[in-house]
């Protein structure tokens, strides 16, 4: 109902307005929130995610690179390369407008781009599963509280949900700095 929409609106709106909260939007969470940014201070620079440019369902792992951005939950990994599992079909960032790339940088609001073999910066397949500009594959607000990522960390943050891994990861994969973040980020 109407109602039912207003009122979910506006305490979703309370919510993202609350300095002592944060989200995290993985795949479709990203794509849902992504749809609510006009509730969101500060994600004005937000793309929409739309259809990979394959016109395929892409499901496989794809390096990023952790960008120099607000994002609470991405602390202390700016500058690193990592796999990470891939799992979408409409994951491609449809920006609208060049500014609004700007306006995330700017904002420090670009939070991870797909990179190829050679760590440079991927717009093209298959390094970049769904084709995104610039190969942004993660975005955040400007206060860094809310974080928006195609990729999915929760299914390689044990190094043994990897096929092969470096031997000084030990038991954890580095994208288990992003859970102990949040971890130190409520206290």
């Amino acid at each position: 109902s109407l109602l039912f929409n207003a009122v979910a609106r506006e305490e979703l709106s309370v919510f993202f307005r609350r300095e002592e909260t944060f989200a995290l939007g993985v795949c479709n969470g990203c794509q849902m929130l992504s749809g609510l940014k006009d509730l969101i201070p500060g994600s004005e620079h937000w793309p929409a995610f739309v259809r990979n440019q394959s016109d395929q369902f892409e499901a496989r792992l794809a390096t990023v690179e952790v960008q120099h951005s607000a994002s609470v939950l991405l602390r202390g990994m700016a500058g690193s390369q990592l796999p990470i599992a891939v799992a979408h079909g409409e994951g491609r960032a449809d920006f609208n407008s060049p500014r609004l790339i700007k306006l995330g940088q700017i904002n420090r609001g670009i939070a991870l781009r797909f990179v190829n073999n050679r760590g440079q910066v991927s717009e093209g397949y298959p390094y970049n599963p769904n084709g995104s500009p610039e190969g942004i594959t993660g975005v955040c607000s400007k206060s860094g509280r809310v974080t928006l990522m195609m990729p999915h960390p929760e299914r390689v943050f044990r190094s043994v949900q990897y096929s092969w891994h470096p031997a000084n990861w030990g038991e954890y994969s580095p994208w288990f700095r992003l859970f102990q973040n949040a971890r130190i980020w409520v206290g």
